[in-house]
């Protein structure tokens, strides 16, 4: 099968060799609602063979050693940056996302967390110290087969800033990619094979997330499960995986504060708070809730308004697209609804607030002045370009606003004043705080959220303690009396 003129296979990828489905689902591009492939529907069957084949390759896997497995992850990660192209361009018709930012950064991501991983597993030292008489030792063991699963924003490099730590710690992979942008990840499982990855370590079952997805989670031979999406569904995916007391990281969904006050670069604090209506708001790092200072709220509104008005929505695939449409159309109903509900709540509608007139999966950028801080709009996770605008007289108001939502995944703030970046950023209850900037990530640094935006933390050390099972290592030399 041919999408965007790059060889994509539809199936799932067990044990180093495709294997088909009697059943299929559609998977349609956002761009225009065209069919671009029908896709193994994974289930049960397939599931049992992929953990089989996991756990299978898991004993020669783990005993490779760190330095080896870490040849191959920089295998893939050369593999992957000689084929970001390919890759961009799949992407780009299966959820949108604007191309030229696909090749520039996103996937360019993926080979950095294979090499990133690589190197942090094989520069880790292990805890040494004297006890009691005793030499001891604290001892990363791989965990085993881990499942998978990851949404459908950015699912190429997602699946990688999973699995590469996964690996990297010496355990093997069943990933189940999402059903409505699944085909990047297939590009994946080609190029494992293509990097010397042996079969059955890194394993792909393609299928609906309330059927293959909950196969794979409810399976008791995992030993660790990874999961990004939803806290609805982040709830389900951690009961049931706590009846097999398998460990359970998950990132969950976000509502973000922007704060601004008054002494910021408002044209700086503006301009990236039109930014966060990229991608159609579908990022759960995304700050979607405006909090801007009494005394510079006119003016910063100005400027908001002006960088928005600069938005292009069009075709991802162009240069001058700026807003791409929303990945399906039970997503824009879902959107849709948020802000009619709103309307209907007496919430003010600044801007937008309808379908595009260009139609199709297109929403116009949308700012909506709640009528209270409970309001819906402000409360839930939209996923979606709506953003909200409230106003506040103190610093104490505004971390009490920042921190007025059950989500707590991330947090920027804009001010010049050094005192007040501090004590606003350590006041903000989310797991990661920015600072005039946003979207600025080292991957070594955690990575996950404060209350039901998520469970446990991914990046660096964290992310491979995770995928480890640690063991105390304690000797005495000599005599045992």
């Amino acid at each position: 099968m041919s999408v965007a003129g790059v060889a994509v296979s539809p199936d799932h990828f067990i044990g180093g060799r495709r294997v088909a489905s009697d059943a299929r689902f559609e998977d349609r591009s956002p761009i225009d609602e065209q069919v671009l492939a029908e896709v193994a529907r994974g289930g049960a069957r397939e599931v049992e063979l992929a953990v089989e084949a996991a756990c299978a390759a898991f004993p020669d896997w783990a005993a490779l050693g760190v330095a080896v497995r870490a040849e191959h992850l920089r295998r893939l990660a050369d593999l992957i940056d000689a084929n970001v192209d390919r890759i961009a361009a799949v992407e780009c018709l299966d959820m949108a996302m604007l191309e030229r930012s696909l090749r520039a950064r996103v996937i360019p991501r993926g080979a950095r967390n294979f090499r990133a991983y690589a190197e942090l597993a094989e520069s880790h030292t292990e805890r040494v110290w004297d006890s009691n008489g005793t030499s001891n030792r604290v001892v990363r063991m791989p965990a085993g087969a881990v499942g998978v699963i990851t949404p459908w924003n950015a699912p190429f490099m997602l699946s990688t800033w999973k699995t590469a730590p996964a690996l990297a710690a010496g355990c093997t992979v069943v990933l189940k990619p999402p059903e409505w942008a699944p085909l990047s990840c297939s590009l994946l499982a080609d190029l494992t094979e293509e990097a010397g990855i042996p079969p059955g370590v890194f394993n792909v079952v393609q299928g609906i997330g309330e059927e293959a997805g909950a196969d794979l989670v409810a399976d008791g031979r995992l030993r660790r499960v990874s999961f990004t999406g939803s806290s609805q569904t982040g709830q389900l995916v951690a009961t049931s995986a706590a009846r097999n007391l398998v460990p359970f990281t998950a990132e969950l969904g976000g509502k973000g504060p922007l704060v601004v006050f008054a002494d910021a670069d408002l044209d700086a604090a503006a301009q990236k708070a039109a930014l966060q209506y990229d991608d159609s708001g579908q990022n759960c790092m995304a700050g979607t809730r405006l909090l801007v200072e009494e005394a510079s709220a006119g003016e910063f509104l100005e400027r908001f308004h002006r960088s928005v008005d600069a938005h292009v929505l069009g075709d991802p695939r162009e240069e001058a697209t700026t807003i791409s449409p929303l990945i399906h159309r039970d997503h824009l109903a879902r959107v849709g609804g948020f802000v009619e509900r709103a309307r209907a709540n007496g919430d003010r509608i600044v801007r937008g607030g309808r379908l595009a007139e260009i139609g199709g999966l297109w929403y116009e950028p949308t700012l909506v002045e709640p009528r209270s801080n409970d309001s819906e709009i402000v409360q839930q996770e939209v996923f979606g370009p709506v953003l909200t605008f409230q106003t506040f007289a103190t610093e104490e108001e505004a971390v009490r606003l920042a921190n007025s939502t059950r989500y707590g995944l991330a947090a920027t703030v804009y001010t010049s004043a050094a005192e007040r970046a501090e004590r606003v950023g350590r006041s903000i209850r989310a797991g990661t705080v920015w600072v005039n900037c946003f979207l600025v990530r080292d991957l070594t640094a955690p990575f996950g959220g404060i209350g039901i935006s998520g469970i446990g933390r991914e990046g660096g050390d964290y992310a491979l303690d995770f995928y480890s099972d640690l063991k105390t290592l304690q000797i005495r030399e000599g005599s045992t009396r």
